[in-house]
């Protein structure tokens, strides 16, 4: 048992922290059985950067699916390309119309205390993305939106925008183990609806 378990073990007694312990357990004896896991995603996790723990769960298959939306999809990808250009605002509870309003000019998109810069971010990845969208269209070639984003990692095309350690990305680690994803709600995401808008203008 490393530090950081003792530590839990010894003070995670009652109450959530109780059950927390109970769930790691769970999944440790899940694991150790040779059974799999599905991790499903939610929220704003990538955003949160959740690749920080998670990347490394895949590589090392303790993690052997993931369903998640296409927000989380996407977030991942635009944390490895644009995470210098984030901004933090710790007051996001209090901010006035006129401070929300400064955000969006500058095309800061807001997810709770973080804001995606669009530029950086979105409009980075948006010729990739929809040059593979074209040359799957014209092969007559239909594809799950995870497949996109593994292609546009494994092709190297995004490399030298990288602004994180790609091991820090739950989605490159996913790619490099071509982990099984689900992906419902594909309009959730940003990158979903610029796909429909392109089906819309073609």
């Amino acid at each position: 048992m490393g530090h950081l378990s003792r530590f839990m073990d010894h003070h995670y007694r009652h109450f959530n922290a109780a059950a927390m312990m109970d769930a790691a357990k769970a999944y440790r004896a899940h694991i150790a059985a040779g059974r799999q896991l599905l991790v499903s995603l939610a929220g704003a996790m990538s955003t949160a950067e959740l690749g920080l723990s998670l990347a490394e769960m895949i590589r090392q298959d303790k993690v052997h699916a993931i369903s998640c939306t296409g927000a989380n999809l996407e977030e991942d990808l635009y944390n490895l390309v644009a995470h210098d250009h984030y901004e933090r605002v710790p007051n996001y509870r209090n901010l006035s119309d006129a401070e929300e309003q400064a955000l969006l000019d500058r095309h800061l998109n807001r997810v709770t205390d973080t804001c995606i810069p669009e530029e950086e971010a979105i409009r980075r990845i948006e010729d990739a993305i929809v040059a593979l969208w074209q040359r799957a269209g014209e092969a007559g070639e239909a594809r799950f939106p995870h497949e996109y984003f593994f292609e546009l990692i494994r092709s190297g095309v995004l490399e030298e925008h990288y602004q994180i350690d790609p091991k820090d990305s739950w989605l490159a680690a996913a790619a490099e183990k071509n982990l099984p994803m689900v992906v419902p709600g594909w309009e959730d995401s940003t990158t979903g609806n610029i796909f429909a808008a392109r089906v819309i203008t073609g």
